[in-house]
């Protein structure tokens, strides 16, 4: 497979450029510290090329749900065991491979030798932001796990003595993440480009806005404890999502994918198309192509499977009826007694992302040939469902994508365009500054793709289960919005760590599924093959989890220091709550 016949297929190939001979001939990108490589602009477009493979995608020959499977860490979806950050099993080990800064020297190399090329720099600067971006994106990674650690932006060698270096403030390490982008930004083309397969200025400004978030939240909702940043609320960084994040909105080169018609599914359809180079939301997303051979096993387990995975009672009961109010006060809310019930009268998005009985489940030349009846509740090994709640999101039923293993083709999306509105929205609120307008042109705009009534300062209804109660009603209903939006595209995690909800979302907490019905599943024997609590819930983890999660707020919300990394810089210090 020769490279020149994959960029003219992919663009950019965000696929697996891996596999190009002339691509593994070139030389190790850790020795490439001589003048010899970097000599066209070529070559830069080829070792950035490289980094693309590292955003969540489908993943070729691989068990797995791509994106759709990344909420089950969180409160959002479950497996089949529970997670051991969150049952406060975590445990300190050497080398876990997260502390990790092999790609941060590549790119380091990159920004030390690009001067070298003999070109005019205009025809390959926008290699030189995508450079940047990546920086910016692996150091927000460490940043996530670890929270302070030696913030590096320079090749090192044996000898350097920043290899010694205590380990940078959080904020100064957010601050540098965000100069990054902001550079970045002044070399990527500002339109979409090469029809979302590549990087440009508005996805940069989308990154900026999520890191400049994540670390306003972050310092906000962790102050005063030893996770916070003495001094700061968080108002510096929450000011500066609200600025990229606007900038974004007002370039005009995005908005939301809304045909105007309800009845054409089209959340749903946004997250089970084989081409996005015409979808006005999605920034960048990943293509497949199984006559290269790349293809991934997504559909066998989304529209085939249970997969093992499953949506929880929680996440289901979070979601609006069709009047604006919470299930716990509307009139119009059906019960939990079986599918159609709960999914009656709610919010579209619910419907759109688990598989209730009727929904088309084989699509055979345009012919349905077979529909969902129940979830795989009473399944074994990876077609089993252990919720009751299959997801669907994700899916598409048509027989040519699913029918065998390593044969899906549906599109990856990497960014989307609703992330920026949400942003916007979420920093405003936590500024106290957010106002009708800002609502109208952000979160009702979502609202209105899937008919639901609009967010209104002044008419929220009290929700007697709210999940942060000691919390405004406003950022209570923003967050409702973030995580029904984003629903099982594995943003949950990011989100409960930084608004340090774990306090109220998992810990002493067993996630729930559906209501069990016995005469749904009469070869299910309850305490056998399936675990129901005192009110009737499917309890899939009740004999792992008997008192619930055990998430230590005190230790979890960062990763141990690995204990040879200290050993090597004995300046480092370890996360607080860890012992060596």
């Amino acid at each position: 497979m020769k490279l020149n016949k994959i960029f003219a297929i992919f663009a950019i190939l965000l696929t697996t450029i891996g596999c190009d001979n002339d691509y593994l001939d070139r030389p190790d990108l850790d020795s490439l510290t001589s003048d010899k490589f970097w000599s066209t602009p070529k070559d830069l477009e080829l070792f950035v090329n490289r980094f693309y493979t590292a955003f969540p995608q489908w993943n070729s020959n691989e068990y797995s749900g791509g994106i759709y499977w990344r909420d089950n860490i969180t409160d959002n979806m479950i497996t089949i065991t529970a997670n051991n950050r969150l049952s406060g099993n975590n445990i300190i080990t050497t080398s876990n491979g997260s502390w990790n800064y092999v790609n941060i020297r590549r790119i380091n190399i990159f920004m030390e030798k690009y001067k070298n090329v003999d070109a005019d720099f205009d025809t390959y600067k926008q290699y030189v932001g995508e450079a940047l971006f990546f920086r910016a994106y692996f150091n927000f990674i460490l940043l996530k796990n670890y929270g302070e650690y030696p913030y590096v932006d320079k090749v090192l060698f044996e000898d350097s003595e920043e290899l010694l270096a205590p380990r940078t403030p959080r904020n100064t390490i957010a601050q540098n993440i965000i100069d990054d982008l902001e550079e970045a930004m002044g070399y990527m083309t500002a339109g979409k480009n090469q029809n979302g397969h590549r990087l440009n200025k508005g996805i940069a400004q989308l990154f900026q806005a999520r890191v400049a978030l994540y670390e306003g939240t972050w310092e906000k909702y962790h102050a005063g404890t030893p996770f916070g940043v003495s001094g700061s609320n968080g108002s510096v960084f929450l000011t500066q999502a609200q600025e990229a994040s606007n900038d974004l909105m007002n370039s005009g080169v995005y908005s939301i994918s809304d045909s105007g018609n309800i009845n054409n599914n089209d959340y749903q359809k946004l997250f089970n198309q084989t081409d996005y180079a015409s979808n006005s939301e999605i920034m960048l997303w990943k293509q497949f192509d199984a006559a290269l051979g790349l293809a991934h096993n997504g559909q066998r387990y989304l529209s085939s499977s249970g997969g093992r995975q499953g949506i929880t009672k929680s996440l289901v009961d979070d979601y609006l009826c069709t009047d604006g109010l919470p299930a716990s006060v509307s009139p119009l809310y059906q019960g939990d007694e079986n599918l159609n019930n709960v999914s009656s009268n709610r919010d579209p998005r619910l419907v759109q992302t688990i598989w209730l009985p009727g929904d088309p489940f084989t699509i055979d030349g345009g012919n349905v040939t077979a529909t969902f009846t129940l979830p795989f509740l009473d399944f074994t090994g990876e077609s089993i469902c252990p919720t009751g709640y299959q997801i669907k999101k994700g899916a598409n039923p048509d027989l040519k994508f699913k029918d065998a293993a390593i044969k899906g083709t549906t599109s990856s999306p990497v960014f989307r365009y609703a992330e920026a509105l949400l942003i916007y929205a979420e920093a405003k609120a936590e500024l106290g500054t957010l106002t009708q307008a800002d609502l109208n042109k952000t979160i009702n705009v979502l609202r209105d793709r899937v008919d639901m009534p609009h967010l209104l300062i002044g008419g929220i209804a009290t929700d007697p289960n709210w999940l942060y109660p000691d919390l405004s009603p406003m950022i209570n209903e923003i967050r409702r919005e973030v995580r029904v939006e984003f629903a099982a595209e594995g943003y949950r995690n990011d989100d409960l760590y930084r608004w340090a909800a774990h306090k109220y979302v998992t810990v002493g907490k067993t996630p729930l599924g559906a209501k069990f019905q016995q005469a749904d599943f009469p070869d299910l024997v309850i305490g056998e093959r399936v675990f129901v609590n005192g009110d009737g819930y499917v309890n899939p983890l009740q004999s792992e989890l008997p008192t619930g999660y055990q998430f230590d707020i005190n230790r979890d919300y960062l990763l141990p220091v690995p204990p040879d990394q200290i050993v090597l810089n004995p300046s480092l210090t370890q996360n607080p709550g860890w012992t060596n």
